[in-house]
């Protein structure tokens, strides 16, 4: 059981990281971006072709991909996303529909859909004896990794005065404006934002995870549901929901196989019926 939970952490791991970043675009520009799973997908296809054409290391994919395709966000955010906010919330919802799929068959046409290997990097090769049991080291070093990267996230919104305007306006945008905020000029670095932490996860699931070009696509949906659970817009309820979700997904696979694929469901549909806003949600916002 133990074992089986901490496979839930290292899946939550991906669902935190991802959320983060879909919670902190709604958020800010109220856009339920749909082609974050694509974007997570070219996370890890990024890291493949360093490797396979560059001969770039896991590591130097770690730290160059992740900004380079938030910089594709920045500039999908000032071409098209930024034009479309102020009509009604459906066209930005179908653009970013359209363009996640249109992302997926590039990279279907491209590599097909056979899965593409990636090895793991050296040294997180081997497994590492947690006491009760034996787990893979590079399992390890994900959870670990993403655990430090919403820590220091939350420390950046939290601690920093740059972070408290971004939170203000995440979190309760109309106020911000109310006393002053700019919130406009923060959207697109946002935006970039999440999209780099969505192709942060990639890079780190290339190594453990089939590399294919419905990887997003099997992956947001339970994202969105994370999302909802944690409470549209909420930071702190997005990452907490995450790694929650994973070991509920990871104990309900071992304990309710015939459930496993539906639990996260269920679990959503529950918590919007007691609390719509979500778990650490705003309520006020649903009145």
């Amino acid at each position: 059981m133990l074992q089986q939970a901490f496979n839930g952490l290292v899946g939550g791991a991906f669902y935190a990281l991802l959320a983060l970043g879909l919670a902190v675009i709604f958020g800010m520009l109220g856009v339920v971006n749909l082609a974050h799973g694509a974007f997570y997908m070219l996370g890890a296809f990024g890291a493949f072709i360093a490797l396979d054409t560059f001969g770039l290391s896991f590591w130097v994919s770690l730290v160059l991909v992740p900004p380079l395709l938030g910089v594709a966000g920045i500039v999908l955010e000032r071409l098209f996303i930024r034009r479309l906010t102020p009509l009604d919330p459906l066209y930005n919802l179908l653009f970013t529909f359209g363009l996640g799929l249109i992302l997926q068959d590039l990279v279907k046409r491209e590599y097909g859909v056979n899965s593409q290997p990636y090895r793991r990097p050296s040294g997180l090769d081997g497994t590492i004896d947690l006491g009760l049991f034996t787990y893979p080291a590079y399992q390890v070093f994900v959870l670990g990794t993403a655990v430090v990267v919403c820590l220091g996230v939350w420390l950046v919104l939290t601690r920093t005065r740059v972070g408290m305007i971004v939170r203000a306006a995440t979190e309760r945008p109309e106020l911000a404006r109310a006393l002053g905020i700019d919130v406009g000029r923060w959207v697109t670095p946002v935006f970039g934002f999440g999209v780099a932490l969505a192709a942060f996860a990639g890079v780190l699931a290339a190594p453990m995870r089939a590399i294919n070009p419905l990887m997003g696509a099997d992956l947001i949906i339970t994202v969105f549901a994370v999302v909802v659970i944690g409470g549209l817009g909420s930071v702190f309820g997005s990452v907490v929901a995450g790694f929650a979700i994973g070991v509920v997904s990871a104990l309900g696979n071992l304990y309710v196989p015939a459930l496993s694929q539906t639990l996260v469901f269920i679990l959503m549909a529950a918590v919007l019926l007691w609390r719509p806003a979500g778990l650490f949600g705003r309520e006020e916002a649903f009145r």
